[in-house]
């Protein structure tokens, strides 16, 4: 991973702001509505199918909780939660999220799942309820709305209703904020304050980005490859505090910790635009010294988010 000398005459509020760029590639991407009689089931029904979904690298999806849905927006008139998943391909989307939903929202008492992203054109669709409804085991019943297609699935607590098909559009993941800290108190506050200033524009929440990692925050930054011929990625050793001495650093001297914001989006121009907010928002923290963020040269995707222009 590159990045550019922390004294690049980039600064806000005294904050060095390395004139580097992430790098970001095209990613397949579905919207999931998840229903429940109350806003509680619904958040854990999405919470649950966003388990171990925090990076392509190792995991079959990203995916993250986009946004609450009120009621009144939501297609049965009850309280809802907004998925947004990422995959390499349409195909491999459709396969995870056939067997998330299976195993985390038909399970979860009172819940509903709908599709999204419902502009899609037939060739950009793929198959869930329809391939759900096997679980009724031909006690189903599909019926249709509004040109759309739904399966009622008898289970315990009444019927599981899912969409038959459900949209995916071509979206960016990888953008992504790297910020540094005199200290992880000080590190992992400014990288808090960018999750909450990300998830929030103009003081609504966002729509169209997610963030994959627990609570948006990633210790764990990684770089392609590996000593071990059998890892894809490794630790990214340049921003390790500890490995100053041992390895090639992009640290300047008062930096304690670091802490990494991995965005993904349905747009170019959404996941910039969240990597603004996060950006200013961690600047305006104490005891700040340097934010960056990561790429590769330029080999791994087509889409670059120069810091610079982001300002």
């Amino acid at each position: 991973m590159t990045g550019g000398a922390a004294n690049s005459g980039l600064r806000i509020n005294g904050v060095a702001i390395v004139d580097t760029f992430a790098e970001a590639f095209p990613i397949k991407a579905a919207r999931l509505i998840i229903t429940a009689t109350t806003q509680h089931w619904a958040r854990t029904a999405a919470t649950v199918l966003c388990g171990n979904a925090t990076s392509v690298i190792a995991c079959d999806v990203e995916a993250a909780i986009e946004r609450d849905v009120p009621a009144a927006q939501t297609p049965d008139g009850r309280p809802g939660v907004a998925v947004l998943a990422f995959a390499f391909t349409t195909d491999g989307l459709a396969k995870s999220l056939q067997a998330r939903v299976g195993q985390c929202v038909l399970t979860c008492p009172t819940t509903a799942c709908f599709n999204g992203l419902a502009d899609c054109s037939p060739d950009k669709r793929f198959s869930l309820g329809g391939v759900l409804r096997y679980f009724g085991d031909g006690f189903q019943k599909s019926k249709a709305l509004g040109g759309r297609r739904y399966w009622r699935i008898p289970v315990m607590d009444g019927e599981f209703i899912c969409e038959d098909e459900f949209g995916s559009t071509t979206g960016v993941a990888g953008g992504n904020l790297l910020i540094g800290g005199t200290s992880e108190t000080a590190a992992l506050a400014a990288a808090e304050a960018a999750v909450k200033a990300i998830r929030v524009e103009s003081g609504d929440v966002a729509t169209d980005v997610a963030l994959p990692f627990p609570g948006g925050v990633v210790r764990s930054g990684s770089k392609v490859g590996s000593r071990y011929p059998k890892l894809k990625a490794s630790t990214n050793d340049a921003y390790c505090p500890t490995l100053r001495t041992a390895t090639t650093t992009e640290l300047p001297e008062a930096c304690r910790a670091v802490y990494e914001i991995v965005l993904d989006g349905l747009s170019f121009e959404a996941v910039q635009a969240g990597m603004r907010r996060g950006l200013l928002a961690a600047a305006a923290m104490p005891d700040v010294v340097m934010i960056t963020a990561g790429n590769y040269g330029g080999k791994l995707g087509k889409h670059h988010f120069y810091l610079r222009d982001i300002l």
